[in-house]
């Protein structure tokens, strides 16, 4: 099955006299960075959790977060430390970009800072929190299994819109092999004006080296082994597909090689219509290429 590295899932649960949201999302990404938000003060959450999403998706950029709000306060209020960093920084790049911009901001204060959601929390004291991170975990599963569904989802109309662009590109490779089939008369008598040309200006020339040099310029100029590892990428593409994720980085590197080809076809075509068919691949590529970069 493939998958798309696009998603997003959100629950709420409670357990005694704590209630809890999350939030889980997803965009593309070179490999798998996760980013989680969990209260430090449940020992353990953190570590599980991630173990949890390794194992679960192989790549993507994925934020986590999770707000826990207790009816009881039990151990007073604590400092967020690491919400208290995120805030402080980015109030850092403000202050620098205001400067850099010739703008004057007031300054904040420790009010200002704690006010921002998620820097001031509820504190636990000394309280076990082993039975809440047992229901955190087993209420996190369904936000999981909803997360990755919806990969799933968006990964099935990625592949739709893939293997509708494949069978694109398989098209005009045909005709591409029709036009560079259909232009070989005209190359050859192309050649053979151009070597009477050289022969009939040229007293005392080779016309054996001059042959051989146009002959070369014909071999350039054949196209043949451009089509042919089109239709080989096209097959290892489609092999891709039927395996299914994660494939996303072999994609990506096969599209690049389809360009390629393309380009080469475009360079070498010495007819309008071979040219043309050469930017319509390049257009379907370049399409296929950003469908690509969604794939895990």
């Amino acid at each position: 099955m493939l998958y798309s590295m696009t998603s997003f899932a959100s629950g709420k649960g409670s357990f005694e006299a704590y209630s809890w949201t999350w939030e889980l999302r997803s965009v593309n990404g070179k490999g798998l960075d996760l980013r989680l938000r969990v209260p430090d003060w449940i020992e353990g959450l953190e570590a599980a959790i991630r173990a949890r999403l390794s194992k679960a998706v192989s790549r993507g950029n994925l934020a986590l977060s999770l707000r826990v709000q207790s009816e009881e306060q039990t151990g007073g209020l604590s400092v967020n430390q690491a919400q208290l960093e995120d805030v402080l920084t980015a109030m850092g790049d403000v202050e620098a970009r205001a400067m850099d911009m010739g703008l004057s901001l007031a300054p904040a204060n420790a009010a200002d800072v704690l006010a921002v959601r998620g820097v001031l929390e509820a504190g636990t004291g000394d309280q076990d929190t082993g039975p809440l991170c047992k229901a955190l975990l087993k209420d996190f599963e369904p936000v999981l299994e909803s997360f990755l569904k919806m990969r799933g989802v968006e990964g099935s109309a990625l592949e739709t819109v893939l293997t509708d662009q494949l069978a694109t590109i398989e098209t005009l490779t045909a005709k591409a092999a029709e036009a560079a089939e259909a232009r070989k008369d005209e190359v050859a008598a192309n050649l053979r004006t151009q070597l009477a040309r050289v022969l009939d200006n040229s007293d005392g020339a080779d016309e054996a080296r001059v042959a051989q040099e146009l002959a070369m310029l014909a071999v350039k100029a054949d196209v043949t082994e451009e089509i042919d590892r089109l239709g080989a990428h096209v097959t290892a593409a489609r092999d891709l597909l039927k395996a299914g994720s994660p494939i996303g980085r072999k994609l990506d590197f096969l599209s690049q090689e389809f360009n390629r080809e393309a380009n080469t076809i475009c360079s070498k075509a010495g007819s309008v219509a071979l040219t043309t068919l050469g930017l319509e691949l390049k257009t379907v590529i370049d399409q296929m290429r950003e469908q690509v970069q969604n794939v895990e």
